[in-house]
């Protein structure tokens, strides 16, 4: 009898052992993160960097090459179109005169001086010879009247008169034109210091060209000036647009008329806006990494502005691609690769399955599902590698 309780104690024994290693040794539930496949709206977006700018920027520039008056106005500066001026140009200055020049205008004004002379002295000399040529004429005229002097005669003494009168009219022309050459190498002798008197009496003002705000200025100072400079810019800044660059495969999804939204701009809400344009030529521009891309402008129009927004500040403008007021969605994170398809687990009484499906549109965080689940399934998120078809998993 006590043979028997010793061997039953022992086979209890094995059997607690046996039991206990096969407790220890069974699968243990993976904890898995999950989530429900729901319907609901659902929006594909891309966002990309841009700046605003105003609508229509007026440059003010030089017409004429000049010497630029120091410019008063400052950006943020209200203007009135054909009232205020923005920019005044007088003469430019005579250029320094070196000795040599000097000597040489010098000697060409005392020629000039001597020929005024030579001139007038010619000028003086055929007025007297004309005062005599009257003369003569006068007393033929008289002797004619007695028959004394012959007709051909007294003709010759007004030829000789008008004569000499034409020669006074030319001398008095060349006195004219001795004094203007004159004037000329004057004119050439005068030094820059001699011309501000003329500078702050005469000058072209440029006034502004539409009501708005000075957006810009680029020549501040008192400086010479080429024609066709630039000077200030004037647009008016609650007429806002957002230009943005995308690249050409994104573009083309895009169209006029799409809606977006400007984000990250500083202010606590996004501001409304369409797209007006898709411009129609692509540049090439070198991304961060130092890569190749070809990009496209895109034009913004705000739906809503705010009066904190200004010409060239950064923005961030996020355009819908896509989007539909109930579409069946699941977590993108949940998705794997399996081959050239689209694998997730589910979550089926305690295991995990693997099923393939059939996805549509993605946005950053859900995936359009188009076949393979159904609206309350649970899905797996974030798949460990290790994880198999079959697994036994529990929810965390």
């Amino acid at each position: 009898m006590m043979i028997w309780a010793k061997r039953l104690a022992l086979f209890l024994l094995l059997a607690a052992l046996a039991g206990g290693l096969a407790y220890a040794m069974r699968e243990q539930p993976q904890p898995v993160d999950t989530a429900t496949v729901v319907s609901g709206p659902m929006r594909v977006t891309i966002s990309q960097e841009g700046s605003t700018r105003v609508r229509d920027v007026y440059t003010v520039s030089a017409p004429i090459a000049g010497h630029l008056a120091r410019t008063l106005l400052v950006e943020g500066d209200r203007v009135r179109a054909d009232i205020t001026v923005v920019a005044a140009i007088h003469p430019l200055d005579p250029p320094l005169i070196d000795r040599r020049s000097l000597a040489e205008l010098t000697a060409a004004r005392d020629g000039a001086r001597a020929s005024v002379r030579m001139a007038e002295i010619e000028s003086r000399r055929v007025q007297f010879d004309l005062d005599l040529a009257r003369k003569n004429l006068d007393r033929a005229v008289q002797l004619a009247k007695t028959g004394v002097m012959a007709e051909s005669a007294l003709q010759k003494a007004g030829t000789d008169v008008e004569v000499l009168e034409a020669q006074a009219d030319q001398m008095r022309a060349a006195i004219e034109l001795r004094k203007a050459e004159l004037s000329s190498i004057e004119a050439k002798l005068s030094q820059p210091t001699e011309t501000a008197d003329m500078r702050r009496t005469c000058c072209v003002n440029l006034t502004a060209p539409v009501d708005g705000v000075v957006l810009s200025v680029f020549a501040k100072s008192e400086q010479p000036i080429a024609v066709g400079a630039k000077i200030a810019e004037i647009g008016d800044p609650r007429d806002l647009e957002v230009q943005v660059d995308l690249l050409s495969s994104d573009a083309v999804r895009l169209a006029p008329g799409a809606k977006a939204e400007i984000i990250d701009w500083g202010g606590d809400r996004a501001l409304p806006a369409t797209v007006r344009r898709v411009e129609p030529a692509g540049f090439t521009k070198v991304s961060a990494l130092g890569i190749e891309e070809q990009r496209v402008n895109l034009v913004l129009d705000l739906d809503e502005g705010d009066p904190r927004l200004g010409h060239g500040f950064r923005v961030y403008a996020r355009m819908t691609l896509w989007q539909s007021e109930n579409a069946l969605q699941v977590p993108i994170s949940a998705l794997f690769r399996n081959g050239r398809e689209w694998n997730l687990f589910t979550l089926r009484d305690g295991r995990a399955r693997q099923v393939p499906l059939e996805i549509g549109h993605m946005n950053d965080e859900t995936a359009e599902v188009l076949s393979g689940l159904s609206q309350g399934d649970v899905v797996i998120l974030h798949p460990r590698d290790t994880l198999a078809d079959g697994n036994l998993v529990e929810a965390r």
